[in-house]
């Protein structure tokens, strides 16, 4: 007879479960899907299907045969994980290096530390950045968009470009001032809309953040962690631009541009990997913008959110020790 471990009061019962929030997240990443799919055809759809069954298979596997464990895919874990892998990803992307980054997501930074739950650093990031250090060229190859075009159901064979923030960097080192670089990339509204180079969820600032009104009306995830990104970027950046528009873009063109909105909605606010606290969430959130603009202002890689989200991943348990939430009949200091 198995024994029924019941914990000290008080208790609180929720209607959440794993299953229902990963599910929730992918519903709330279906304009952003659509978005990827309208401007980059055929590959957007070969990257994330491939992607999508790869992390769903190596998790059965590595469940079944390396952890003995029941399978745990149908908790949609692993398909979300697959997901956002193939929205950090160029849409023409070969098949091989997309099945090498869903092992390390899944088969790395997920199974190495026990599985869901367990693991220190967030599965689709770490891959995409693995794949980003081993082979830089594939992995920034940018196909331009073209919707409804000849090119729509070509996949590897396309028309490539550099992004917003690689065209910043490359003219900033070049000597040249950031407000005719500016004026030379896609407008606020054709990023806003997805219009523009880049990886496949970077493109629809706009879908994006229908994703968060989605997800904040589900309460799946709270304000804390995006908007004190978001918030952090703008106003370092402002003040960047105010002391130097010649040399730093403004506010509008690095909200806009890269995969800030993409990290701040949906990776950064990973269960797992951020803070519990609501304290925690905003310091973290502040950390994370600020090192996404050192990164990309002063790094050696134009776009500095992946980077800066797997480093405060590292600092989430130093966090979660000094900012720990209220438990359940604390009393509160005045």
């Amino acid at each position: 007879m198995s024994k029924l471990i019941v914990s000290p009061s008080p208790h609180q019962l929720g209607t959440n479960s794993v299953k229902k929030l990963m599910y929730g997240v992918l519903i709330a990443l279906i304009p952003t899907v659509l978005i990827a799919v309208w401007f980059f055809g055929m590959g957007a759809v070969v990257v994330i299907i491939t992607s999508v069954l790869s992390s769903v298979l190596f998790e059965f596997l590595l469940t079944k045969y390396v952890l003995k464990k029941p399978s745990t895919i149908s908790d949609g874990s692993a398909a979300l994980t697959g997901l956002l892998l193939a929205l950090n990803l160029p849409s023409n992307l070969p098949v091989w290096l997309i099945i090498i980054g869903a092992f390390v997501a899944i088969g790395i930074a997920k199974f190495s530390f026990g599985g869901l739950g367990n693991n220190i650093f967030n599965p689709a990031l770490a891959g995409r950045v693995f794949l980003l250090i081993s082979w830089p060229v594939q992995m920034t190859t940018w196909p331009k968009p073209s919707p409804l075009t000849d090119h729509f159901l070509a996949y590897t064979d396309v028309t490539t470009g550099a992004t917003p923030l690689g065209v910043l960097a490359e003219g900033i080192r070049n000597g040249e001032s950031a407000v005719k670089l500016v004026s030379q990339v896609p407008d606020y509204l054709q990023m806003s809309i997805g219009n523009t180079g880049g990886s496949m969820g970077e493109v629809g600032a706009a879908a994006i953040l229908i994703g968060l009104v989605y997800l904040l009306m589900k309460k799946i995830i709270t304000w804390h962690i995006p908007i004190s990104i978001l918030g952090t970027v703008a106003v370092f950046t402002t003040i960047l631009w105010l002391a130097n528009p010649v040399k730093f873009a403004g506010p509008g063109f690095h909200l806009l541009s890269g995969g800030l909105m993409l990290g701040a909605v949906f990776m950064a606010t990973d269960y797992v990997t951020s803070p519990m606290s609501k304290r925690g969430m905003i310091l973290y959130g502040i950390c994370i913008g600020l090192l996404t603009i050192i990164i990309r202002v002063w790094g050696a890689f134009p776009e500095g959110v992946s980077f800066a989200i797997l480093i405060m991943n590292a600092f989430v348990p130093l966090i979660n020790m000094y900012m720990k939430p209220k438990r359940f009949g604390e009393k509160i200091k005045k």
